[in-house]
């Protein structure tokens, strides 16, 4: 067992940490070494397709290698710390700072201190001019480069805009670097400042602290959302990702205009993937992993200009699969009644649509062109269609907003709420706005904390009523967000400060700790709210170092319409704002063709191929049989719990291709049944499930697809039909612990065995203390010596006896135990041992 298994096992959702998902790329070796860090939870990072995105074009590169990194969880930053072990990259488990690059993704100003969390971890100075030869270059990408000040101390470039192209480019640059020696790393710097939309912030330090005076990036457009740049392989997450399903990008950009909106400025212009091709990444997709649920994403889907095609096209491939479809960013308005029919015809997948304001004045003000007839349209045909659930997101705080508008939002879920009557519940979701750079609000104040919660919690009154669910943003979380959303290079000095006093995951209502960040906030000599207080449109901002292409002039136009109540949200297709990001020879908006051609209308080869053949049928179909699979659980595998066991299984057959038996009902899952769960850590020689598979479907078929599809850590033993299934007894079961650098004194075993009865008091699930006699559990119970290092002997501790201990355990109802419970209380076994001890269940 290596070092990183020791602290694996000790951790309470160890399958985070394991790197070998299905789809993940091992190499060898290459010439560039690239790691992608998110800092956040690996749940969290995992559905996030950018990093998918880049994953996907740095590896299908021969000379250059992508593994990924995710915050640790607190478990296994104590433990890496108390071990003294660095932070490690998942597919190889090679220290961080081992890499040529690491890559940062920052989405979110709360996980800033995350990012010098695994820094820190990594043994990688914080500040880029403390970084010398021995360290890779730090560079990032993300939304939030778009105002780089408060942390571009820490990294060497930042990217701003669309990475595919410009993370290969860069990757190019130091290819070349490295072949004329690699010895001066701001020569390579500037070979990265002269690529587009790349900022190197050393080049540009002024000792006095001033602002520029004109912008020192531009940010990188990708004029075409090419097919080949997005994963048709893409990696399935372990444990319960955020978005634990298949995510393709529809558009990018947006062609509307709502002037809060930093995401509708910075991914300009709007840039639509072909419908063909979404076809085609989509049957590949769902080939590839499995998934039971398809994710079309953009900023508003419903504004897709192929939808009304493209959907009954996707459903019709996806519906003889069981995959449903959601298209989670609707707006209201844009949901007509057919596609609506056509998002059901799996199952209902989640509603959600985004007023943003109440009254019909703000949502002119912010430029959401967006009516209440609309709304209340949209809401009605989603109830009358047999949605029982609709989500609303709203925000307070916005410019010019009164008492009357926030009156407003809780008349307007009070009316659709009267629609719903008692079919349907509503979930209002209250956020509060934070002013972001690059928009035309990004002049306007923030709330206070006090003033926020005063508009929450008349919220909340007012919405105090059956059916009705108010979600809120904590009002703390929100300042901390307002003050990096325009901060300046000051912040960086309290980002440190911050850390070192125990901030993590800021984003995390349970792990945020705002007296903390008020404390570091004082220390630095810091006002919060000097950052969230309005500013003057004259002066310059500490984020005009990017230049968005958006045109400052645009954005002052807009912010003065807004005051003045003139409506905004214009469609970029009902006529060019002038916003200054297109040129119209190489940037400019790009559609999608109709989907009309025959050719179009039927899956290509390559999309049929990987479709494979029909893999959903009802109970009862004539012909159907079970398979009873067996297979053994054994590495990797050992840190699965038993749903997510049940879930990489059952992807793993749906890849398959072949025709599976579903249930009824409205989640239709394959009829798969499992043996009896396993705790986390334990292996197993054989496990066995039974599946029902339609007619055709031999053992043989079975296994020889199956056995492709299993990650590391499943290997199939063999397929057969269950009636010649020769079952256990359900009455016992036979175990082997191995340890590593232990072995019981004998005298502990023979009291045992000596003792006519052998009494404990155990704590059991319920954490009840029950007296159990040993004697009436262990049948059997052998110990032997160990010393065979391929048997779990680290190689740390040469010539230290490990053992082996050999038992048989009766299963009794209410009174069953463990295998490493058994050799603490009749072994004595310390609790450093057991935690790196290897469970084993055996055959028979």
């Amino acid at each position: 067992m290596d070092r990183y298994e020791r602290i694996i096992s000790r951790v309470k959702q160890p399958s985070r940490y394991l790197g070998c998902e299905v789809n993940a790329v091992k190499k060898e070796e290459a010439d560039l070494k690239l790691c992608l860090a998110f800092p956040d939870l690996y749940e969290v990072g995992m559905s996030h397709f950018g990093m998918q995105i880049l994953y996907h074009v740095v590896n299908r590169e021969p000379d250059m290698l992508a593994e990924r990194v995710f915050a640790p969880d607190s478990d296994m930053e104590a433990l890496l710390r108390a071990e003294n072990l660095p932070l490690f990259s998942l597919e190889s488990r090679r220290p961080l700072s081992e890499f040529d690059i690491l890559g940062v993704s920052l989405l979110y100003e709360l996980n800033y201190t995350n990012v010098l969390a695994m820094l820190d971890l990594a043994g990688i100075p914080f500040r880029a001019k403390d970084r010398d030869r021995r360290h890779p270059f730090v560079i990032a990408g993300g939304p939030a480069t778009v105002n780089p000040e408060p942390v571009a101390a820490f990294f060497d470039a930042l990217v701003v805009g669309d990475g595919e192209g410009v993370m290969i480019e860069m990757c190019r640059a130091w290819l070349s670097w490295k072949k004329a020696g690699g010895a001066d790393r701001a020569a390579l710097l500037s070979a990265w400042a002269g690529i587009e939309g790349v900022y190197a912030p050393s080049l540009f330090e002024e000792e006095d602290g001033s602002l520029p005076e004109k912008p020192r990036v531009r940010r990188a457009i990708l004029p075409k959302l090419s097919s080949g740049l997005f994963p048709d392989r893409p990696l399935i997450g372990f444990g319960r990702p955020v978005h634990d399903r298949l995510r393709m990008e529809i558009a990018r950009g947006c062609g509307r205009g709502c002037r809060f909106c930093q995401a509708g400025m910075i991914y300009r212009p709007l840039r639509e993937r072909p419908a063909r091709d979404i076809l085609d990444l989509c049957a590949k997709g769902l080939s590839a992993t499995g998934y039971e649920d398809l994710s079309l994403l953009s900023l508003s889907s419903g504004d897709y200009s192929r939808i009304a095609e493209l959907l009954p096209a996707l459903m019709g491939r996806c519906r003889g699969r069981r995959v449903a479809v959601s298209l989670p960013s609707m707006r209201a308005g844009t949901l007509t009644a057919g596609l609506m029919e056509e998002i059901g015809r799996v199952r209902k997948t989640g509603f959600t649509i985004a007023p943003e304001a109440g009254s019909q004045r703000l949502r002119d003000v912010i430029g959401k062109n967006l009516t209440e007839a609309e709304i209340t349209e949209t809401v009605t045909a989603a109830f009358a269609a047999g949605w029982r659930l609709i989500k609303l997101y709203f925000m307070v705080g916005l410019p010019t907003e009164t008492l009357e508008d926030v009156e407003a939002l809780a008349d307007l879920v009070r009316g659709l709420k009267k629609i719903a009557g008692k079919r349907a519940d509503l979930t209002a979701s209250i956020g509060i706005f934070v002013p972001k750079a690059h928009t035309p609000f990004q002049w306007a104040p923030q709330l206070s904390p006090e003033e926020a919660r005063g508009r929450i919690n008349f919220l909340k009154d007012r919405l105090r009523i059956p059916g009705v669910k108010v979600k809120w943003q904590s009002p703390e979380t929100s300042l901390l967000e307002g003050v990096f959303a325009r901060g300046d290079k000051r912040l960086s000095g309290l980002l440190e400060r911050a850390f070192r006093m125990g901030a993590r995951f800021d984003g995390w209502s349970d792990r945020f700790d705002f007296s903390l960040w008020m404390q570091a906030l004082a220390d630095e000599g810091l006002d919060p709210f000097e950052y969230l207080a309005a500013r003057d449109v004259d002066k310059p901002l500490p984020w005009d170092v990017v230049d968005c292409r958006v045109s400052r002039e645009f954005l002052v136009s807009e912010w003065e319409k807004a005051q003045a109540g003139v409506p905004g949200g214009t469609s970029c297709r009902a006529a060019c704002s002038g916003c200054g990001v297109c040129d119209f020879s190489g940037i400019a908006p790009e559609i999608s063709p109709p989907l009309d051609s025959p050719e179009a209308q039927a899956p290509s080869a390559a999309a049929s191929d990987a479709q494979g053949s029909p893999a959903a049928l009802p109970p009862n179909f004539p012909g159907a049989r079970k398979l009873a699979v067996r297979y053994s659980r054994t590495g990797p595998a050992r840190y699965f719990g038993h749903l997510e066991l049940a879930s990489v299984i059952l992807r793993a057959l749906r890849r398959c291709g072949v025709p599976l038996i579903y249930s009824e009902g409205f989640h239709p899952l394959p009829k798969v049944s499992f043996s009896q769960a396993l705790p986390v850590l334990m292996e197993s020689e054989e496990e066995t499930l039974i599946v029902s598979v339609g007619p055709g479907v031999s053992p043989g078929t079975l296994a020889g697809r199956l056995s492709r599809q299993l990650p590391e850590g499943l290997a199939l033993i063999d397929v057969a039909p269950a009636q010649f299934l020769e079952k256990p007894d359900p009455s016992r079961a036979r175990y082997e612990v191995i340890f590593e650098d232990f072995v019981p004194d004998a005298a502990c075993l023979a009291r045992f065995r000596e003792s006519p009865a052998y009494l404990v008091t155990h704590e059991n699930r319920k954490g009840e203390r029950i007296e159990l006699d040993l004697k009436e559990i262990v049948l059997e119970l052998t110990v032997a010596e160990n010393r065979d290092a391929d048997q779990g002997l680290g190689a740390e501790s040469p010539g230290n006896a490990g053992s082996r201990v050999e038992m048989v355990l009766s299963v009794l109802p209410g009174r069953n135990l463990k295998p490493l419970a058994v050799c603490r209380y009749i072994l004595g076994v310390p609790e450093d041992a057991s935690v790196s001890a290897r469970v084993i269940k055996k055959r028979g």
